[in-house]
This record gives structure tokens, C-alpha cells and sequence, in this order.
């Protein structure tokens, strides 16, 4: 990182270097002032004598920056000089270098101040009191739907501009290698599952489109830390990355506990891709979201109608064979794992058995009619 800091550096201050005229006598002359500065002053007063232009006190007055998401310390001390905070770039380099603290600097907007040392810029960065607050907490499993309602209740832009937005998910950066299915079934092209649920800091001229885009960034940051794609294609035995992702979404929605997304994850595979009966998921999960994206009312099991749960017109039925056409909300980082490496195990079956929402597994309708027995004696069912 330093040597891009430094070269980012030398850049900003000197675009080039032009010999100067003179022989090799003027250069062995300025290479014995070099070392008679060393040896008589030291390493210290050779360092100072050289050092990187800087201001002297902590500051005056106030100053809003932003610091961007990705963006490298150098990026940053570029931003710093010229909001008039720092002296030059070089300082906050190698201050950034000394402090491995740096590496933690968030992005969003923060108040500091002009004129100031390059340590103590630095400082004020890594202090989180001085972070400008503006954010929005998604949380985990909504639905595209739902999160777009959150989104325009808490910033106040027109729900119909994340709506548009939300079009077209290739234009907000998903990369269009994620819509591959190796299940036979037509991809369906949308942005649900990839509005990765965290907070965000928002900038003062924020977009609907500009949110969706960080959320998208986001999305494809954490999978690219977990390989997210890297590993189910080489752990998952044929399935897509898109494929895994629609199983992620499922655990999320089904799944009572943290603990038991990687096992309902489990479940969704077996019942799509293994010997399950009619080959099908079975949960009324997938049912809702149809009830949602058409405009209708969610209903509880008990409520759906028989058209509802088993129609041929609806493309996310409990019957259809493998997997529905899209993910059903947008998981986070625990589903994502859970769908990525999900636990051995030969279950097609699950049921919560108690208030807390933990679930008994099982591989066979007999053990699965005993599980169901304990949830009703808990009062579950």
C-alpha cells in the first residue's frame, strides 16, 4: 500500500523531474553534504531536513471530508489537502504508514479541522465521534419490495426512483456472469438477493440509484471476501452461484435461528437436487413472495388457499420442481455462508419445536410426524 501512496504522492507533487545541468563533480559534491549531515547531525536531522511539508498544531475551525468506500490512504490524503486540512499528501502517507490503525478508517463524512498536524488528522479520522451520522440499517431477509419501502421512508426520495432504479440490476453493477443457472430453468433477471442488508452512511446529494449501487458494492464486496462463487462452484457439485444464492435467500426466510440457516440451507438442496418425492421445495416461503410481488396480501399457511399454495400460474408454487426463478429476499452474511457450506446431512424435512424458533431436522415422514408431535405439546403448531 505505501509504495501506491508514495508514488500517488509524487504525483500530485511533481508531475515531472528535469535534470538539472552540471557534471560529476556537482554530484559527488551534493552526495558529501548528504553525508556529512548524517554523520553529524544523525539519522533524525537527516530525516527532518527531508521531511515531508507539515503543520505544526492540531487545527483551527471545521472542516467536512468524506472519506469513500475502497478509497487507499493516499486517495484519502489527497481529499485532506485539498479541504485544507493537512499540509501536503506525503505527511498523512506516512503517518497512515505508521499507524496500523489506518487500515480501519471508515468511509462517510467527518468533521475536522484546517491546518492540521498530519497525526492528528489521522487520529480524528480513526475517532468515530467525528463521523458525520446519516445512515439507514437494512436488515437481514427483506425483500427487494420491502427494502426499497424502508429505503424511501428513511431518506425521503420517491419510492418510484428506487423502484426504477431497481430495474435493472446489471446497470446498478451486478455482473452479469451471476445470472447463470446450471438447472435447466431460464434465468430470471433481478436484483433481488443482491441488496446486501447492512447500514449505510449516506452523502448529502444521495440518489435513490446511487443507494442501490453502494448496496449492490456491498453485496459483491462480502461475497468476494467469503468466494462466495469461487467455493460453491468448486464444493457444491455442479450448482450456480445464483442457484446458491436463491437457497440462501430460502434459509433466511425459513430458518428460526442463526444456528439452523445452514441446515434449512441443507434441506433446500436435498429437496431440489436429491431424491425428494416430487422434486420440489415445499415451503410457503416462496408462496408469500408470489402474494407480495403480485400487490396481494401475505397470508399465514393456514390462510393460503389451495389455487395459492399448488397454482400452475405461479411460478414460485410449493410444487414446482427444483428451485423458484429468483431469490426471495436479499440474505446476509450467515445465510450466505449457510447456502455456501452448508452442514452434511440427509434431511428433507424441518419443523420449529419450540417458541424460539429452533427447528427439529429429519430424513424420513415418520421422524419428521414425532417432530411435529413436540412442537404441538410446546404449543408451536
Amino acid at each position: 500500500m505505501i509504495d501506491d501512496l508514495d508514488l500517488a504522492y509524487d504525483e500530485r507533487t511533481g508531475k515531472g523531474r528535469h535534470r538539472r545541468p552540471g557534471g560529476p563533480g556537482k554530484m559527488i559534491v551534493a552526495l558529501v553534504v548528504a553525508v556529512v549531515l548524517v554523520g553529524g547531525v544523525g539519522w533524525f536531522g537527516f530525516n527532518m531536513f527531508f521531511a515531508a511539508p507539515d503543520h505544526s498544531g492540531d487545527g483551527t475551525g471545521e472542516v467536512t471530508v468524506e472519506v469513500r468506500a475502497g478509497e487507499s490512504a493516499a486517495q484519502i490524503a489527497g481529499t485532506l489537502v485539498d479541504a485544507g486540512v493537512v499540509k501536503s499528501a506525503k505527511a498523512f502517507v506516512n503517518a497512515a504508514r505508521d499507524d496500523p490503525r489506518s487500515q480501519g478508517i471508515q468511509p462517510g463524512r467527518y468533521t475536522l479541522r484546517r491546518e492540521m498536524r498530519a497525526e492528528a488528522a489521522l487520529a480524528m479520522l480513526l475517532d468515530l465521534d467525528n463521523k458525520i451520522l446519516n445512515g439507514v440499517t437494512v436488515p437481514d431477509g427483506r425483500s427487494t419490495k420491502q427494502t426499497l419501502d424502508l429505503l424511501a421512508k428513511e431518506t425521503g426520495l420517491p419510492v418510484e426512483d428506487f423502484r426504477k432504479a431497481a430495474e435493472d440490476p446489471v446497470a446498478l453493477g451486478v455482473p452479469d456472469s451471476w445470472f447463470t443457472r446450471n438447472d435447466g430453468k431460464k434465468v430470471t433477471r433481478s436484483v433481488e438477493g443482491f441488496l446486501y442488508p447492512d447500514t449505510y452512511e449516506l452523502g448529502e446529494d444521495v440518489t435513490a440509484e446511487g443507494i442501490l449501487k453502494m448496496m449492490v458494492q456491498n453485496f459483491l464486496t462480502v461475497t468476494g471476501e467469503m468466494r462466495f462463487a469461487e467455493r460453491v462452484e468448486a464444493e457444491r457439485g455442479g450448482i450456480s452461484p445464483y442457484e446458491a444464492l436463491i437457497v440462501a435467500s430460502l434459509a433466511q426466510a425459513e430458518a428460526g435461528t442463526t444456528e439452523d440457516l445452514g441446515k434449512v440451507a441443507r434441506v433446500a438442496y436435498n429437496r431440489a437436487y436429491g431424491d425428494f418425492p416430487c422434486g420440489c421445495l415445499e415451503m410457503d416461503v416462496t408462496v408469500n413472495y408470489w402474494l407480495e410481488v403480485t400487490g396481494k396480501p401475505t397470508k399465514t399457511s393456514a390462510e393460503m388457499t389451495r389455487d395459492e399454495l399448488l397454482g400452475v400460474d405461479n411460478p414460485y408454487s410449493r410444487k414446482l420442481r427444483g428451485l423458484v426463478p429468483t431469490p426471495i429476499n436479499n440474505p446476509g452474511k450467515l445465510a450466505l455462508e449457510g447456502a455456501m457450506d452448508p452442514p452434511p446431512g440427509d434431511w428433507t424435512f424441518f419443523v420449529a419445536i419450540d417458541k424460539s424458533g429452533r427447528s427439529a431436522f429429519a430424513d424420513n415422514y415418520s421422524d419428521h410426524l414425532k417432530n411435529e408431535a413436540i412442537a404441538r405439546e410446546n404449543g408451536v403448531l
